[in-house]
């Protein structure tokens, strides 16, 4: 069996929360919302975790207590849009024994880091490890296609004297498209979008992914077998599932048709199939249980480990962390109304009616959180507002999903903090009502400069004044464009490039003098 590890080390992450204590008093809601959100970021950053899950050992590597001798055998390849930083400093600890290198990543991504500054995210001139740039917005492409050829030509010819070590993190799988014959790429890229376009979650997504796909699936692992496979991976689906991580390149694990085909139906395209993904889910799975033994890997960076630094920089700006769930998934509509309710429940004077309370319970398990989970935060809830515990951070992650019904310009981030903002109408405007953030590690929601965006309760009337109408907005899924008018883009959170991603940050900010009644 393969062996799995998840690495987190408290004690350097607090190294990463800012150590200074600004006057609370003169940062607003929203700027320190937007400080903790930073904190989430910046505990998941590239070469951050590759640093803390590599230890050098004169001539082994160290990861996590398992040892693997250097004898200048050493293979590197790699995908996904933090894979550069994640090289970068993999070559710093082990180049010295690095014999080659190939790493697929996003088109323009060097450039980009030179123009802000991040060259310590870069390759040195004298590398070892060749990047290829392709995935145009974020969709496989003919330049990702030749990079995950290369980089199976890398593996096929490694013996088992090689270690090869396999940097994975988000946006892996568009950079690694292997399609097996006879499908083309663009007919699984035109099923892929035909998925996304229903509403099919991340999950569902690789699972089809990995059924069409040469190195998806533990593909990549049983091409370089016999040689030894680390990999070091940045999580971005909910739960950390490594099958499921682009798609799950060395992990092993049966592909069922009938899972494949049970996702195509739920929407809808099983009559639409192209001939030949019709004939490779024909196919007989390829067994390969004898080479798992040789695959080490390990999660290095989650949205656990985000929402886990983002508490402690919560703390040190005057709020008591809650975290509700690193898991949140669903159609935006319900996660919204979820945390309206969450935010009503916390803001009344009173005990809050049960009718808040049953709603709350029904909704959890449709977008992904554990009723435990809902009972655990509205007691902490509950006693803050009774005991006067003070302000609260509510914290939670994951990937909730948008049904697309219009043409317009947005992403699931913008698109529930628009929501959202609606759900908190009845409430008090800040500091002394809550605020709510919603924004994608990544830096990018959709085909956006944005992240998010950050609302309260005032957007409604705020759009009114502005000539705004919200549900135009809603109905064409232009939330980008809804947050760039209103009040000349002050509410989207635009983070720049981050440079890594770990999924979703959601954030609801409870002033302790917070009230139902404005």
């Amino acid at each position: 069996m393969a062996r799995f590890i998840s690495l987190f080390r408290p004690r350097p992450l607090l190294a990463l929360v800012s150590k200074s204590k600004p006057t609370l008093s003169k940062m607003s809601m929203d700027s320190r919302a937007q400080q903790v959100f930073a904190a989430a970021v910046e505990a998941v950053r590239p070469d951050t975790v590759v640093r803390q899950s590599i230890r050098r050992k004169d001539d082994s590597v160290i990861i996590n207590g398992q040892e693997f001798p250097l004898r200048h055998n050493l293979h590197l390849v790699g995908f996904g849009k933090a894979v550069l930083g994640m090289a970068a400093e993999a070559e710093r600890i082990m180049g010295d024994h690095l014999v080659k290198g190939i790493i697929s990543v996003p088109h323009g991504i060097q450039q980009t880091l030179k123009q802000h500054g991040k060259d310590h995210l870069l390759l040195k001139e004298n590398s070892r490890i060749k990047v290829m740039e392709g995935a145009k917005h974020n969709l496989p492409d003919t330049d990702a296609q030749e990079a995950a050829e290369r980089i199976k030509q890398l593996a096929s010819e490694l013996t088992e004297k090689d270690l090869l070590l396999v940097l994975i993190s988000g946006g892996g799988s568009a950079l690694l498209p292997a399609p097996i014959p006879p499908i083309l790429l663009h007919e699984k890229l035109e099923l892929t979008r035909k998925l996304a376009a229903a509403g099919a979650t991340i999950q569902e997504l690789n699972t089809v992914r990995r059924a069409l796909s040469f190195l998806k699936g533990g593909g990549l692992a049983r091409h370089a077998y016999p040689a030894q496979v680390v990999a070091l991976v940045l999580s971005d689906v909910i739960g950390d599932p490594l099958d499921l991580i682009a798609s799950g390149p060395t992990v092993c694990g049966e592909v069922r048709p009938e899972e494949v085909l049970s996702v195509l139906g739920q929407y809808k395209l099983l009559d639409s199939l192209p001939a030949s993904v019709k004939h490779v889910l024909g196919k007989p799975n390829p067994q390969w249980t004898d080479k798992a033994e040789h695959v080490f890997n390990a999660v290095i960076g989650s949205n656990s480990i985000a929402l886990k630094c983002a508490g402690l920089r919560a703390r040190e700006l005057g709020f008591l962390p809650v975290v509700l769930s690193p898991g949140v998934c669903g159609d935006v509509k319900s996660v919204s109304k979820l945390y309206g309710h969450l935010a009503r429940f916390a803001c009344s004077q009173e005990e809050p009616s049960p009718e808040i309370v049953t709603e709350m319970l029904k909704l959890g398990p449709e977008v992904g959180v554990q009723t435990w989970d809902l009972h655990r935060t509205m007691k902490v809830l509950g006693e803050g507002r009774t005991e006067g515990w003070g302000d609260t951070c509510l914290l939670a992650g994951g990937e909730p999903t948008v049904e697309l019904t219009g043409k317009g310009r947005g992403g699931r981030n913008q698109e529930l903090a628009l929501r959202v903002g609606l759900e908190l109408r009845d409430l008090q405007l800040p500091p002394n009502g809550p605020v709510f953030l919603s924004g994608g590690t990544d830096g990018q929601d959709g085909p956006t400069e944005a992240a998010g965006a950050i609302t309260d309760a005032g957007l409604y009337e705020e759009a009114q004044a502005q000539g705004l109408d919200i549900d135009n907005f809603l109905n064409d899924n232009d939330s980008y464009t809804f947050f760039s008018r209103l009040s000349a883009g002050q509410h989207l959170l635009v983070p720049g490039l981050t440079c890594t991603n770990v999924m979703d940050v959601h954030m609801l900010l409870i002033p302790s003098n917070a009230n139902i009644v404005r």
